[in-house]
């Protein structure tokens, strides 16, 4: 029976999308999860799988024509089907009149034509590899490194290069199986979206073309040979980059992975630059990984690999295929050693403490300015200069929440899946002195004379990546409890730094939280960004001697858990007393620590 493949769903608000190329053409034989064709939208460019094996019998939606999100794009008819598949064909000619010149009718029309043509080029010579839309407002993007070379062979889904936007690094990977004919666009030069970066064509076809074009090219043709690359490339080299970065969102981090977290809860703070080298090494350099392509997951399913235990060697720590051989190859090999190995992994571990901090490789070296760096520099710059900046301490005592936190670690891990650490009760008490103090969480447009009051209170986390600090998004915040909180705030903070974030989870909000606590710091003055009115930072939690009031002793001097919150605002807007009335609110409501209720005890 025929199978219709229709247009999915590709994002919350996406209604449509446009086809941008056919792996696939009419009389071909696909299987289950094979990938059909390429569909691009405005957040999002993704490839198709086929839902079953059989033949494409029909093409209903050609390329670049859009369709809407649960319309038909193509049938798949059954090994013996071939006649029932081709009858609608005749009944949309006027559908594939735009790919005639490419493709004549008669032949689209005959399953038996089975010739190899490049599927979704527009190249005679091969298919086109594009620059996909990675981002909403993304318009064009830079080739930051050719991970092949012009005259070497290619799979398909195979990484071909490296791109970086204001928005996002990631690899783009290669459309069709064959040899890369042509590059068109050589290092550090930049395309605009849709602009064609490379030719694939068939293994035999001449790729003299490439030469002229890509300048820094002469150096890689010498290169043909090393045909290992997919396992010796120089992704082992890039965990320096981060290493200069501190964790302003650690917590969130470690909530994220509570497993790691038994292992380093205690000595976080002292132990961050000794521990900075793993992290690379699990996102795979300074970028975050990229998505999993089909073929990866089908291969991990054959050879029954766990994706999220497998650490990516391609940019920011995207898994390829060949890590997920290697990933299979190491399973087999661990079945066959001694379980008793792991013992002395164990007992080597205390000869760390004495460990001195390795200096950086960066040292003494230029690099060429990141885009997202770049993009981040110009908005703190705009925000700075386009506000009235000021910023207002309070000191508040965090002791009962402390406590709370040692009686309902455990049991909040295992209700929730995360750990329970202090940024969830700041957020908590934050958004509900948002609703309190509208004011804090309003928006001002000087220019048009009005000030803005959102319905809702959408919190952004500020979290630490290899890239850059990223501020994801929790949507109508005020709706959660503390534990959605936690887990949101992990949710988010994880998925941001694999480089798994979406766009639409990067806007939206109206009022920011940083946790610049996390690897030690007191307080700072966090600027504001643009348009919000405010930020709130939050210290380090430390305990020291502190002046109470005892209902016997009186004045009494004890040891409690301590922290600065620090908020910026644009004056402009709110007034000191406005923020010290704000700060009041999430003071009180912390010092109460009335959170039984919402920790179970």
């Amino acid at each position: 029976m025929p199978v219709s493949v229709t247009m999915p769903r590709l994002g919350e608000s996406v209604t449509e999308g446009t086809v941008t190329r056919w792996l696939k053409q009419e009389g071909d034989t696909v299987e289950v999860d094979e990938p059909l064709l390429e569909v691009s939208t405005d957040k999002v460019d993704t490839e198709i799988p086929s839902p079953a094996a059989g033949v494409l019998s029909r093409i209903v939606v050609g390329e670049d024509e859009t369709a809407e999100v649960g319309s038909e794009l193509a049938v798949i008819a059954g090994e013996g089907e071939e006649a029932g598949g081709a009858a609608p064909q005749q009944e949309a000619p006027a559908e594939q009149a735009e790919q005639a010149a490419a493709e004549p009718q008669a032949e689209a029309e005959q399953p038996a034509v089975e010739e190899p043509a490049p599927a979704a080029a527009p190249s005679g010579q091969g298919t086109e590899v594009k620059m996909p839309a990675l981002g909403e407002s993304v318009t064009e993007g830079t080739v930051t490194r050719w991970l092949k070379q012009v005259g070497e062979t290619v799979e398909v889904d195979e990484p071909l290069l490296e791109v970086s936007t204001d928005k996002v690094d990631t690899e783009i990977p290669s459309p069709v199986a064959g040899t890369l004919l042509e590059i068109k666009v050589p290092e550090d030069e930049t395309a605009e979206v849709g602009g064609v970066l490379a030719i694939v064509g068939a293994a035999g076809a001449a790729p003299a073309q490439a030469k002229p074009e890509p300048k820094p090219e002469p150096k890689a043709e010498a290169k043909p040979e090393p045909k290992p690359e997919p396992k010796p490339e120089p992704k082992v080299e890039e965990p320096t980059p981060g290493m200069s970065y501190n964790e302003p969102a650690a917590e969130a981090e470690q909530a994220a992975q509570p497993a790691k977290v038994e292992q380093a809860a205690q000595p976080a703070a002292p132990t961050t630059t000794p521990q900075r080298p793993t992290v690379p090494a699990q996102a795979g350099g300074e970028e975050g990984a990229g998505y999993v392509t089909p073929l990866v997951r089908k291969l991990a399913a054959e050879h029954g690999v766990d994706l999220s235990s497998v650490n990516g060697t391609g940019v920011g720590g995207r898994i390829r295929k060949q890590d997920v051989l290697e990933a299979a190859e190491k399973a087999k090999a661990a079945q066959a050693a001694p379980a008793a190995q792991p013992a002395p992994a164990a007992a080597a571990a205390p000869a760390k403490p004495a460990a001195k901090p390795q200096p950086s490789s960066k040292r003494g070296t230029v690099e060429k300015l990141p885009r997202i760096r770049k993009a981040i520099a110009n908005r703190m710059h705009e925000s700075l200069h386009e506000m009235a900046q000021l910023t207002t301490v309070i000191e508040v005592d965090v002791t009962r929440i402390a406590k709370l936190r040692a009686q309902a670690k455990d049991s909040f891990l295992q209700r929730h899946g995360v750990k329970l650490s202090f940024l969830p009760f700041f957020a908590l008490a934050a958004v509900e002195a948002l609703q309190s103090y509208p004011i804090v969480n309003a928006q001002l447009d000087l220019e048009g004379g009005t000030i803005t009051y959102p319905d809702a209170e959408h919190l952004g986390i500020a979290v630490d990546t290899e890239r850059g600090l990223l501020v994801p998004v929790i949507h109508n915040a005020g709706d959660l409890n503390l534990g959605g909180i936690a887990k949101r705030v992990a949710d988010l903070a994880e998925r941001t730094r694999t480089n798994k974030i979406s766009p639409d989870e990067l806007a939206g909000a109206t009022f920011t939280l940083t946790n610049t606590g996390s690897r030690g710091a007191l307080f700072d003055t966090p600027i504001v960004p643009s348009p919000q009115s405010a930020m709130l930072g939050t210290g380090a939690v430390v305990k020291r001697p502190v002046v109470v009031n005892d209902p016997e002793l009186g004045e009494v001097v004890a040891v409690r858990s301590m922290v600065y919150l620090a908020m910026s605002y644009d004056h402009r807007l709110i007034d000191g007393a406005d923020a010290a009335r704000f700060l009041v609110a999430v003071k009180e409501r912390l010092e109460a620590g009335n959170f039984e209720a919402e920790l179970g005890l």
